[in-house]
């Protein structure tokens, strides 16, 4: 399918205009700091009509950071929408359904465009999704209209604040907003959790004061372990020698790091996973024929006063427990916590077989091999749409005069040296990341594997630009020869 209905439909989506000229360094941290204090004013205002006493699911924490959102208020959607607009728009693609060549700049105005009025029918469904499903808790019946659109509007807010943040920014609005979701949720979980936790345990005295005070720093602890790795791996990298053809004596490297990918895996696995918890939340109280296979693929259960998934395949690939207080120190600290994963028991409901019992060590078992073969799809199929593999990597280097010495000037030599490299960095980084992202979710780390991997990445590649920013503005000529 062609997109050129688009140039109609485009007409009435409102769009935020590009800077005339090329913005300072200066203007664009002033720019993301105006978006960022919007987007804290908005994460801290509930809606009006939300009961906050009953946002307490544990498994809102994980979405609030995956979609950098917070369960109640005015950004309850967050950039749901905006990531999985992305993903269905990108399958769509690659299965042939839409049509469009990233290279010409028109018809990548229409994907653009397409985009975003797919985010914005996609935050508007959400919206009644989580209203009417009880995934928010409302003070009353009567109150459902007023904060559907109050979502509403606050979905719509989050697209444009990150078509500004892209436009006008250092980075863009996603990438943003889940650092700083991840950050604040650190500081806040360290001062109003452990901090009093810690204390607590000293108080109380006693031969385990100290060991007690210790344990309840560990959500700190894992988190600080998987930040270190994650630094590390970003540092790792395979660098292949490069030389000028029209000047001898030219030469540079081709860095194909191992983390090839960042951790947009994580991201597109993460965010397929917990929006499936979301939709199949609308099967929780289908009736008649289809019940039994609704409870086969996603099993809900009323959970003090709140439907909350507890089976079904949807709950075996998700990160979720059946726990009704934030884990491990809701349930009393890491001893408790993992020996209620290695015993407890949950229902898969089978078609024809009725409810069997399924180990929540099996649980976790599912959960981190779907992750990691989401990952794995995610990551090589990433590379192929963004023009990151071996044969779009070896024409742009051709296209330069780049060549790789030893070897005749030819792409498709460049590009049978690059596949020894590209599809087995592509695999190993995506293994690398599902697997971290799962051991920091399972462990109990502040901000979530996801999280904690997302905001390095973000911060190393936000680094990385500013460095860039900080060179052109020293050296202008270097943008220009850039381009």
């Amino acid at each position: 399918m062609a997109l050129e209905f688009m140039d109609k439909v485009s007409k009435f989506i409102p769009s935020i205009k590009s800077p005339k000229t090329p913005l300072s360094l200066k203007e664009k941290l002033y720019w993301t700091g105006i978006v960022l204090v919007v987007y804290f004013l908005l994460y801290n205002t509930y809606a009006i009509g939300v009961n906050q006493a009953e946002v307490t699911n544990p498994l809102f924490e994980l979405i609030s950071i995956i979609f950098a959102a917070k369960i109640g208020s005015l950004i309850t959607i967050g950039i749901g929408p905006i990531v999985l607009a992305s993903i269905l728009l990108q399958l769509f693609n690659g299965a042939g359904l839409i049509k469009f060549d990233s290279s010409n700049l028109e018809e990548k105005s229409r994907f653009q465009s397409l985009q975003k009025l797919s985010a914005i029918v996609l935050g508007v469904i959400e919206s009644f999704i989580f209203v009417f499903t009880g995934y928010i808790p409302i003070s009353s019946p009567s109150a459902a209209g007023f904060v559907i659109i109050q979502l509403i509007i606050g979905a719509i807010t989050i697209i444009f604040l990150d078509e500004i943040m892209t436009k006008w920014g250092i980075t863009s609005g996603i990438n943003m907003f889940i650092a700083s979701g991840v950050s604040y949720d650190i500081i806040a979980g360290t001062f109003g959790i452990l901090l009093p936790g810690a204390i607590t345990a000293i108080e109380t005295g006693g031969a385990t004061a100290i060991s007690g005070a210790v344990l309840a720093f560990a959500p700190l602890f894992f988190s600080v372990i998987v930040f270190l790795i994650s630094i590390y791996a970003y540092e790792i990298k395979v660098e292949l020698p490069l030389v000028f053809e029209q000047l001898r004596g030219i030469g540079g490297r081709l860095p194909i790091p191992f983390l090839y990918v960042s951790v947009l895996p994580v991201i597109l696995a993460t965010s397929l996973e917990m929006s499936l918890t979301v939709w199949f939340r609308m099967l929780a109280n289908i009736k008649g024929a289809f019940a039994n296979f609704a409870k086969f693929i996603a099993f809900y259960q009323p959970v003090n006063g709140q439907l909350q998934l507890n089976g079904g395949l949807v709950y075996l690939i998700s990160p979720s427990f059946p726990l009704p207080y934030p884990a491990p120190a809701g349930i009393g600290g890491y001893r408790q916590y993992f020996t209620y994963l290695a015993t407890h028991t949950t229902q898969l409901f089978l078609p024809f077989g009725g409810f069997v019992n399924v180990p929540e060590w099996i649980h976790i078992i599912v959960y981190t091999l779907v992750l990691v073969v989401l990952c794995i799809v995610f990551g090589k199929f990433w590379i192929e749409m963004t023009g990151q593999n071996p044969k779009s990597v070896a024409d742009q280097l051709q296209s330069v005069g780049w060549q790789i010495p030893g070897f005749r000037r030819d792409p498709r030599i460049i590009e049978n040296v690059l596949n020894k490299y590209i599809p087995t960095v592509t695999v190993l980084g995506s293994i690398f990341v599902g697997l971290l992202a799962a051991f920091a979710t399972l462990t109990g780390a502040l901000g979530t594997g996801m999280g904690i991997l997302l905001t390095v990445g973000i911060i190393y590649m936000l680094y990385q630009q500013l460095e860039q920013e900080h060179l052109y503005e020293a050296y202008p000529i270097l943008e220009k020869i850039a381009k």
